[in-house]
């Protein structure tokens, strides 16, 4: 299994939403490195939900449901999207200043590459910060 933190604006599509559709295509990534990334998806993997640019707090869990397919949002037939599935809301969202300050959490792709929307994170440190939301 491998793990991944995915990030949405949650004035678009956040956690809640994903919630309440159950299941939801994860579109309109258009940045090579990330769409690289969905391409390593593999059903039943975890992903970590992050907030971006309102809140900047990992809130949520969800599991890739449906591998790399055709992004629906996207006529050049160009890029993927793969579906995911709400698994569990955190108890607490980690927030992106918590994550920083956390030495265990240094390595973190996200934190190297903040811009990067789609990334892989470590067993270790995915486990990490679901134990930071039960602190």
């Amino acid at each position: 299994m491998n793990y991944w933190l995915m990030k949405s604006e949650p004035d678009v599509f956040s956690y809640d939403d994903l919630v309440a559709k159950g299941k939801a295509e994860w579109d309109g990534v258009r940045n090579h490195t990330a769409q690289i990334n969905m391409k390593a998806m593999r059903r039943g993997d975890l992903a970590l939900f992050y907030h971006s640019n309102i809140g900047v707090e990992a809130v949520g869990i969800m599991e890739i449901v449906e591998e790399a397919a055709p992004d629906s949002t996207d006529e050049s037939g160009k890029w993927i999207a793969i579906h995911v599935h709400a698994r569990e809301k955190l108890a607490k969202p980690v927030t992106l200043k918590t994550m920083k300050a956390d030495p265990a959490l240094a390595g973190m792709v996200m934190l190297r590459q903040s811009r990067l929307s789609v990334s892989p994170v470590s067993k270790a440190e995915f486990d990490h910060i679901v134990a930071l939301s039960k602190a």
